[in-house]
């Protein structure tokens, strides 16, 4: 927790002035014991009714103060801890942003998004607990203890034995606790991984009937994550009954004792009343303080879980290169003896990797597996584990990123739409893109047609997920969304799987002729769809078995054979 205290700074004001302002409460509140014994021992006493109006005015001007007080704490514990949250949440997700695709394959989407919400929120009202009662709580115990010396030094001692006890059930209570909330923010990891699974996947559960089954394993987690909450519910649930108890006992001690003493004359009715409000008071700040813990129990266990990610740094060190310029006749993609692992993998996805690419080439990759590894590889989503790979005569490690990226123009597998409208996720690239160089990557993508469909154009809503498009009319877009600006690299990855043979056709003809000296990186597992590239690499269990044009490798690579054999008939394959 120490380590997110930072993100307090911006707010050092408040995260005075709350605790501040909850001490000035506190004073007041320390004040209405003394002035109801003197109501008793003065007022009751002599019958003196103005003398007891008075205290009785002063008693509610002390709690209207008080009031007054804690409303300008709270609204300062408040602004802090947003503040606080709000700081957290970006510097988070910015941490998260700067990681490799390595390290977030090895901690998991499900965690980081129970980490970026419920732990945050957690940490959150942790901290605005601790602003209200942190030294609240300690500051009302402590001074009740110091007004009931001024009262009676004897009778103090049942204060002095009573409150080091309820401290220590309390720690012990607290360290019990801590690792079971921990255990806790785990479990929702397991909940939201499933979910998210469920969600993502629900045509397949329900395609094989697995409603039942995967309903049965999340009742399961959720039970766990039940019966995890109440068993640490039930010990937490301790805390206010043994420090009610001993709170108790306490004051029964000084009624009883305090009765002797009021018989000898040591101390007046009034006050042993005051010593019984001063134990009240000791009882409702520990049990304030009890809740504090609990909170900031929960809140320790999620920064711990928060500060995991944050220990998590990035494998790639950014390079410094943001100027290069391609030199005429040479390579533009430069694979040198590349080797690929991925981390926690005992085999290697990519094998001594070696071609080049020269600008304005079409590249061709077909075959098993490792072809997304390879084209990840280019704008260095992962770093060659052996050997280099080089764009434009320079190491890609020696690029900044954005530097890099934008030199690239990449579709992913998957095609991925944003919220907004189709004009703002065009724009992704470049974002001062003009109107006629977006109609031009639509058209170029043969997401033309698709967009002019729509009522509103390119201010068609895109909703989340792009899910009021079609398969098809994703892929064309997310092309259409990589051919802004021109990049100098088009890397396609698999990116027409849900497009018809004429659609796909008519888009490899149309992004020949437009993208000039672009080199195009295509990867398929259509035959058809590479035979026309400038180089074809096959790749057969992360190896690159063949290399060359459509001809040569039909005569000279059988794994390039057997797959147009697969595809298409032997007058076919003759024809192609």
């Amino acid at each position: 927790m120490k380590q997110m205290l930072q993100y307090l700074k911006a707010y050092k004001k408040e995260s005075i002035i709350a605790p501040l302002f909850k001490m000035l409460e506190a004073s007041f509140e320390l004040l209405v014991p003394i002035v109801m014994a003197n109501i008793i021992d003065v007022g009751i006493q002599n019958g003196d009714k103005p003398y007891i109006w008075r205290m009785s005015a002063l008693m509610i001007a002390l709690g209207v103060l008080g009031l007054v007080c804690s409303l300008t704490a709270q609204y300062f514990a408040a602004k802090a801890a947003m503040g606080f949250g709000t700081a957290l949440r970006k510097a988070l997700f910015g941490h998260i942003n700067s990681l490799s695709y390595n390290e977030l394959d090895q901690i998991g989407t499900p965690t980081l998004i129970t980490r970026m919400t419920s732990d945050i929120n957690q940490a959150q009202t942790g901290v605005n607990m601790m602003l209200r009662l942190f030294l609240r709580s300690p500051f009302i115990v402590i001074g009740a203890v110091v007004m009931a010396f001024t009262i009676s030094a004897k009778l103090t001692i049942i204060f002095l034995i009573a409150v080091p006890l309820i401290g220590l059930a309390i720690y012990l209570i607290m360290r019990i606790t801590v690792p079971i909330y921990k255990k806790v923010q785990s479990i929702l990891d397991q909940i939201v991984l499933h979910t998210r699974e469920n969600y993502v996947g629900a045509r397949v559960v329900r395609a094989f009937s697995r409603e039942k089954e995967e309903t049965e394993q999340f009742d399961e987690i959720s039970g766990n994550l039940k019966n995890t909450q109440l068993y640490a519910g039930k010990i937490s649930a301790l805390m206010n009954p043994i420090t009610y108890v001993m709170v108790n006992i306490a004051i029964l001690c000084i009624l009883w004792f305090g009765g002797w003493q009021v018989q000898i004359g040591s101390v007046s009715q009034g006050q042993i009343v005051a010593l019984v409000n001063y134990m009240n008071q000791i009882l409702l700040a520990l049990v304030a303080l009890a809740n504090l813990i609990v909170a900031v129990t929960r809140a320790l266990a999620c920064a711990i879980r928060i500060n995991e990610v944050f220990r998590v740094n990035s494998s790639m060190k950014e390079g410094a290169e943001e100027k290069n310029t391609q030199e005429s006749g040479k390579p533009r993609v430069v694979f040198d003896h590349v080797t690929f692992t991925y981390g926690g993998a005992q085999e290697a996805s990519l094998t001594d990797i070696s071609f080049s690419a020269m600008p304005g080439e079409t590249v061709g990759i077909i075959g098993g597996t490792g072809k997304s590894t390879l084209v990840n590889l280019i704008p260095r989503f992962y770093d060659a584990t052996k050997g280099s790979v080089t764009v434009d005569g320079q190491d890609v490690k020696a690029y900044t990123f954005r530097h890099l990226r934008e030199k690239i123009g990449v579709v992913p597998q998957k095609a991925v739409l944003f919220l907004g409208t189709i004009r703002s996720n065009l724009q992704w690239r470049k974002k001062d893109a003009k109107e006629s160089e977006l109609w031009k990557a639509l058209q170029i993508a043969q997401a033309e047609e698709v967009v002019k469909k729509k009522q509103k154009g390119l201010d068609e809503k895109v909703e989340t997920g792009g899910r009021n498009f079609s398969g098809g009319q994703r892929q064309r877009l997310t092309i259409a969304r990589a051919l802004v600006g021109e990049p100098e690299i088009l890397i396609l990855d698999d990116s027409a799987s849900a497009l018809d043979f004429a659609t796909d056709a008519a888009l490899r003809r149309s992004i020949k002729e437009s993208t000039g000296n672009a080199t195009v990186f295509l990867v398929s597992q259509r035959a058809a769809t590479v035979k026309n590239a400038d180089q074809i690499l096959v790749l057969d269990d992360g190896k690159l078995v063949g290399k060359g044009t459509h001809e040569e490798l039909l005569k000279n690579c059988n794994v390039y054979k057997e797959i147009c054999m697969s595809q298409f008939s032997s007058q076919e394959v003759a024809q192609l």
